[in-house]
């Protein structure tokens, strides 16, 4: 009978032999592979390493084989991305919907729909992006306008979304609608997946400040959607946003939870940079102090989302973890490169044509963009709301002042 040590030898064998050696290295950003209908490859190791963890189906390691997955034990999921991150391994691709998605259509779909969504799903065939937020919405997502109106054997959507990540390169969309504009806040909303292809849809790239840009608008103009793309029961879609939430602040933490090599190594930067310690002034003996106070940061940061990964597995109820987790990420990764900034000086401000190594010329637009990782998948304050009412229990408003 085979024990989970016997399944930790022959995985550990498994990737030494299957993950080149090249996809153990540091991921430049424009490496990542996104899975889709229309996926790219910069390198062939990047093709061989898709494809082997593709047919091992060790996309969705821990779903059913009959929808795409490996049909592992949790156990056996923890062992499986433990000897992941002791060799380093570079995700084999970055799939929203495997993430985010998945887990709720497994909780809340039809069996047609898992046979028709996940295993393309599970095959990195599809590119999901999200719809959640709109103008005048987005941590108020309740307050969300974008309709779908009953037509008989589909539903007819009309409205906008925003800050869609990769909307203008994703195949499909899953989204929240209003189906029931008369009802309070949080009911008459549902959630539909979408094609992207579909009449009617257009997505629109939005600028950011570092001059790159992952977000788009995304309008909606008598979008026919049929009714088998109805996830979970009719204007029941509020609860199952909750827990694809809890799902996408998980997400949002996946390169720090999974370890992942970075180009923006703080130690090793900070050991290229600064003088050596016994030739340090004080202000570099500063600029190192917090260095090293932010890598440990970093690895509590890796242990304690490891941790939760095996109470996830476990059953047991992390939503207030995720949001504690997201939360501390986002403003890790922020403050991060304030040191680094520090530590680089000038020669961090390069910018597309400077004669910087790549690590510096990309700096200033990663700080740049570590700000927005504060917003996106909840702000910040929104994080800071959700831990004070569901993890403290805080009473809301000024009840908690009275008595005092």
């Amino acid at each position: 009978m085979s024990t989970i040590e016997d399944f930790r030898r022959e995985t550990r064998a498994w990737l030494e032999a299957n993950c080149p050696p090249s996809m153990r290295t540091p991921m430049p950003e424009g490496e990542l592979v996104w899975g889709g209908r229309e996926v790219a490859f910069e390198t062939e190791d990047q093709r061989l390493w898709f494809a082997r963890m593709r047919d091992k189906g060790w996309f969705c390691p821990d779903w059913p084989v009959a929808y795409g997955g490996g049909g592992l034990t949790p156990e056996q999921t923890a062992v499986l991305e433990a000897e992941m991150r002791r060799l380093r391994c570079r995700p084999p691709q970055i799939n929203l919907g495997i993430w985010m998605l998945g887990p709720v259509i497994l909780e809340f779909g039809t069996e047609e729909q898992k046979r028709q969504l996940l295993p393309p799903m599970a095959r990195g065939e599809i590119r999901w992006c999200q719809g959640f937020s709109e103008p005048n919405a987005g941590s108020d997502l309740a307050s969300l306008k974008t309709g779908a109106v009953d037509a008989g054997d589909h539903f007819v959507v009309n409205g906008t979304k925003i800050w869609t990540s990769y909307g203008d390169k994703s195949d499909w969309m899953y989204m929240l609608v209003r189906t029931d504009p008369d009802a309070p806040k949080q009911q008459g909303i549902s959630l539909l997946v979408v094609d992207m292809r579909s009449p009617g849809i257009e997505a629109k790239p939005i600028d950011l400040i570092s001059g790159k840009s992952s977000f788009c608008q995304v309008f909606f103009d008598d979008v026919k959607v049929p009714k088998g793309q109805l996830i979970g029961p009719l204007d029941g879609g509020w609860t199952l946003a909750k827990a694809l939430l809890q799902h996408e602040r998980r997400a949002m933490s996946k390169f720090g939870e999974l370890s992942l090599p970075t180009r923006f190594d703080l130690l090793s930067i900070v050991g290229r940079y600064l003088p050596p310690p016994a030739s340090s002034s004080p202000a570099d003996v500063v600029l190192r102090q917090r260095a090293c106070a932010m890598a440990m940061d970093e690895m509590a940061y890796s242990l304690s989302a490891q941790r939760m990964g095996e109470e996830m597995r476990a059953g047991r109820d992390v939503s207030g973890l995720m949001s504690i987790m997201k939360l501390v990420h986002s403003e890790q990764e922020k403050d991060k490169f304030e040191v680094l900034l520090d530590v680089l000086g000038h020669r961090a401000l390069g910018w597309e044509g400077e004669a910087f190594e790549a690590q510096e010329l990309a700096l200033a637009r990663a700080w740049l963009g570590s700000f927005a990782q504060t917003i996106a998948g909840g702000s910040s304050e929104v994080q800071l709301n959700v831990i004070a009412k569901r993890v403290l229990e805080l009473p809301e408003g000024n009840a908690g002042r009275q008595g005092k």
